[in-house]
C-alpha cells in the first residue's frame, strides 16, 4: 500500500490537507516518502480526564492534535517518529465504557495510554502501527529497543492520587498541588518532588523528579544526564495536551479508523 502511494497524487492532496487543518501552528508534514496510512479518532488519557484527539498514522510518524472543529482544525500538534514508538496493552478499567479497547503508546519524549471505540478498531490501529514501525526499522537498518531506559513514563492521572504517591502523606488540596515525576510518571506533592533532572529525551531543560528517582538517577552517574536541584524546569507541572480548548466534536462512530489504499 505505501509503495502504491508514496509518488501518488491523492496521498499528496491528503497530506496537504492535514497541513491546512492544523494551520500555521502545525509543522510542515510533507515530506519525501512520507505516505498517509490512515486516520481517525481516540480518547487519550490526559492528567484530568480522558479526552478526544485526532490522530494520522504516516509510514514514519505518529501525529495528533487537539479537535478544534471535527474535519477542519486542528492545534497543538505532537509528532512521535515511529521509529522510537512501541506499544503495551492495557486492561480496560472496570465497567467505564470510554475507557475500553486501550493500548499504551511509548517513547522517549512522551508516553499515553489511548482508547479506541471498539474492539476491531483497537486492532486495526495497533496492526497497522507496528507494521510501519516494522517496515520502518527494517529500512533503515535500525532494530529497537524493547525494554528502553529512555523511555518517557506513561503519567498516573491526576484522579488516581488524593496523596502523594512518593511519601504517602501529604494531602492534595488547592493549594498543595499536584506534580509528576517526569521519570516514573507518579503523581507527587512539591515537597517530593522539589529536584530536578536533565532527561535529554524529553527536554533540553532539567525537569521535576521524585526524590527516589533522583537518587537512583544520582547514583548512576550517567555521564550524558546531569542532576540539578531547586532549579526551574521548563513546565509549570501541566501537560502541554491536556488544556480544556476543544470546540465542535461530532462523536467517534463517524471518526473510526480510516485507512487509503
Amino acid at each position: 500500500m505505501v509503495d502504491r502511494l508514496v509518488n501518488s497524487e491523492s496521498n499528496t492532496r491528503r497530506i496537504a490537507c492535514v497541513e491546512q487543518c492544523f494551520g500555521s501552528s502545525g509543522q510542515p508534514l510533507a515530506v519525501p516518502g512520507r505516505v498517509l496510512v490512515g486516520e481517525g479518532v481516540l480518547t487519550k488519557m490526559c492528567r484530568k480526564k480522558p479526552k478526544p484527539r485526532q490522530f494520522f498514522l504516516f509510514n514514519d510518524a505518529l501525529v495528533y492534535g487537539n479537535i478544534v472543529i471535527n474535519k477542519k482544525k486542528y492545534n497543538k500538534q505532537h509528532i512521535m517518529p515511529l521509529e522510537d514508538v512501541k506499544i503495551e496493552g492495557v486492561e480496560d478499567v472496570g465497567n467505564h465504557y470510554d475507557l475500553r479497547n486501550g493500548w499504551k503508546l511509548i517513547s522517549p519524549k512522551k508516553s499515553f495510554v489511548v482508547y479506541a471505540a471498539t474492539g476491531v478498531e483497537k486492532q486495526q490501529w495497533i496492526s497497522h502501527i507496528k507494521k510501519c514501525v516494522s517496515d520502518l526499522l527494517h529500512k533503515r537498518g535500525l532494530t529497537q529497543e524493547v525494554n528502553s531506559e529512555n523511555d518517557s513514563p506513561v503519567w498516573v492521572p491526576d484522579s488516581s492520587a488524593s496523596k502523594c504517591m512518593h511519601c504517602k502523606r501529604s494531602q492534595f488540596s488547592m493549594l498543595n498541588r499536584r506534580h509528576h515525576c517526569r521519570k516514573c510518571g507518579l503523581v507527587v506533592c512539591d515537597d517530593c518532588s522539589s529536584k530536578r533532572w536533565l532527561l535529554p529525551q524529553q527536554s533540553s531543560k532539567p525537569l521535576r523528579v521524585c526524590l527516589t528517582c533522583f537518587g537512583k538517577l544520582s547514583s548512576a552517574k550517567n555521564p550524558s544526564e546531569s542532576g540539578i536541584t531547586n532549579t526551574p524546569d521548563d513546565s509549570s507541572g501541566e501537560d502541554t495536551d491536556d488544556e480544556d480548548d476543544d470546540a465542535v466534536y461530532q462523536g467517534i462512530p463517524e471518526d473510526q479508523f480510516q485507512t487509503y489504499d
